[in-house]
């Protein structure tokens, strides 16, 4: 059996951890109440973390120009496009 692994580091910060989480259940649609929620089916409580994950860890795209190698005097638009993974 699985053992529980979702310890909070930091206790002061289990209310912003609910708050984040009735935020996250909000935009897909899921309805949480206050404590025990085993009555989700997986596809909810996957709905709630996958939307949980997808603001914690948000795609950026950034555009930068540069001079270009081939053409001395013209310049290039370079788009990089990256997410923080930790």
């Amino acid at each position: 059996m699985s053992q529980k692994n979702n310890r909070i580091v930091v206790p002061e910060a289990r209310d912003a951890m609910d708050k984040f989480k009735m935020e996250a259940a909000n935009e897909v649609g899921v309805t949480l109440n206050d404590g025990y929620n085993g009555n989700l089916t997986s596809k909810q409580a996957g709905s709630v973390g996958g939307q949980m994950v997808k603001k914690m860890t948000p795609i950026r795209t950034s555009v930068f120009e540069r001079e270009d190698r081939v053409a001395p005097g013209h310049k290039r638009e370079v788009t990089y496009t990256y997410c923080i993974v930790m």
